[in-house]
């Protein structure tokens, strides 16, 4: 009966994510434009810029998208502009132009930083952002980095002068966001000192772009005018035009005096970047990315991919249900030396084939689906993948589950959203934690004894009857 209760409550969940899979495989606001823009229809640009190499080029796809779409539902009186290397992939490009972006293809800039000792290969390519002052068409172009979120349109800022930043560190501003005055001498000043490699302590886009203005902490705040006027000159922007999330996560509010707070950046940690589905709950604000992906671009790409994993979690569970594996085709005497290495092994194939039901759903599941739909789905795998170890190793359900029973209850501590700072939040995820780490330690131990249990009582591997063995055999057959 405890069996046919879980398999029904993993019937429950695969409906659940049914349902959330028919209300994301659609955007709620479809963001299209039915002739792509060839040349620039505004005197201003939001722009940001795509490049090949790394293991995460289909991710920061998603999210300029999921950018660029979200600043055309804000309705920013710009030109939507996207700066990509000659290797993006042409059906990138064409969806990018259905999406309503300029997209201009460029050559990769050399970096000549990539022998220092402290690059990280990441940053490559950083320095096709250099390509922004180019971009002689628009007046004003503000620059972005694909990791930005949108709260408000930000069109006031096309008022500032030939360059202006804002410094989310005390003493380095943060190039995640930057307004310029393109000029085609400026870019073929920096395209020098690109070749002659002058000094970058990042080897980055952030080191480079930060030594060639090194005098703008020492510069105005920015505000915007009553009449539109655009400034001269080069000034400083208020935090609330580059918060980093971090802030977010201490206070779990957004209190920002020094500006209107209308861009939220995300500057830590690579695989905590908003549209990773496991980055909510364990970073809030990840929901919020994804709202504005549901609104957007949707879905439908990573959906049939979750549909058809679905149905072959839904198989395994029928298959092991219905079809217990006969496993006791082994005889042996008692007293085999080989008996020992036998049940050792099992024993360890037994707990391998646990910690792989919790491991493998987690690496196929579509990186950017929404966190609702993976959850729902890493849950179900680990689910459907535990009735393969419990059917085949006769294991009881609830030991092998109770990892999977903490990991749905800390999601639900960290989703709480009462907590009234960072700080309770993380107590209270360490609280639980404390609290689950005896009843985990008692479910190994029950896990344990129940193998040896079956494995003395020969559920595996049973004796032959004495009669039928020869007096003096000792060995497999």
């Amino acid at each position: 009966m405890g069996r046919n209760r879980l398999i029904k409550m993993g019937l429950l969940c695969l409906h659940g994510v049914g349902l959330l899979l028919l209300l994301l495989s659609s955007p709620a606001t479809a963001v299209k434009q039915d002739v792509p823009a060839t040349a620039a229809a505004h005197k201003f640009a939001y722009a940001t810029m795509m490049y090949m190499g790394t293991p995460r080029d289909y991710e920061f796809y998603v999210a300029a998208r999921v950018m660029l779409s979200s600043l055309k539902k804000l309705g920013v009186n710009a030109d939507l502009v996207v700066i990509a290397s000659v290797d993006v992939p042409l059906r990138w490009v064409q969806t990018l132009e259905r999406d309503g972006a300029r997209v201009l293809r460029v050559q990769n800039l050399n970096n000549p930083y990539s022998t220092q000792g402290n690059f990280d290969w990441r940053f490559k390519l950083t320095m096709n952002k250099l390509y922004a002052w180019s971009l002689v068409d628009y007046e004003r172009v503000i620059m972005l980095d694909a990791d930005n979120l949108f709260l408000q349109k930000t069109d006031e800022l096309f008022q500032c002068g030939q360059f202006c930043a804002v410094f989310i560190n005390p003493c380095i501003f943060h190039t995640g966001l930057f307004v310029l005055q393109p000029s085609k001498a400026v870019f073929k000043d920096m395209i020098h000192e690109l070749e002659v490699a002058r000094s970058n302590p990042d080897g980055a886009d952030q080191g480079f772009i930060g030594g060639y203005f090194p005098d703008l902490l020492d510069k105005p705040m920015f505000h915007p005018t009553n009449n539109g006027t655009m400034l001269d000159g080069q000034y400083r922007l208020p935090l609330g035009y580059q918060m980093d999330a971090s802030y977010y996560y201490l206070k779990l509010r957004w209190s920002v005096p020094c500006g209107p707070n209308s861009v939220i950046t995300f500057p830590g940690a690579v695989w905590l970047k908003p549209w990773y589905w496991w980055s909510w709950p364990v970073l809030p604000l990840g929901i919020q990315w994804h709202e504005q992906r549901r609104q957007t671009i949707g879905y439908s790409a990573e959906m049939p991919l979750v549909f058809i994993q679905a149905v072959f979690y839904l198989g395994i569970m029928a298959v092991t249900r219905l079809a217990r594996p006969n496993l006791s085709k082994l005889c042996y005497r008692r007293e085999d030396k080989s008996v020992f290495l036998i049940q050792t092994g099992l024993k360890l194939v037994a707990i391998w084939s646990i910690l792989a039901a919790y491991i493998i759903p987690f690496f196929l599941i579509p990186h950017t689906v929404h966190p609702l739909v993976g959850w729902a789905m890493y849950l179900l795998g680990v689910f459907s993948l535990s009735c393969v170890a419990v059917n085949a190793f006769l294991l009881p359900m609830l030991p092998v589950l109770v990892p999977w029973l903490g990991i749905f209850g800390s999601l639900l501590v960290m989703a709480y959203p009462w907590y009234s700072s960072g700080i309770v939040r993380a107590l209270a995820v360490f609280g639980y934690a404390f609290v689950c780490s005896p009843i985990l330690w008692i479910s190994l131990v029950k896990i344990m004894s129940s193998l040896n249990l079956s494995l003395e009582r020969e559920g595996f591997l049973p004796r032959v009857a004495e009669s039928t063995t020869p007096s003096g055999f000792n060995k497999l057959y």
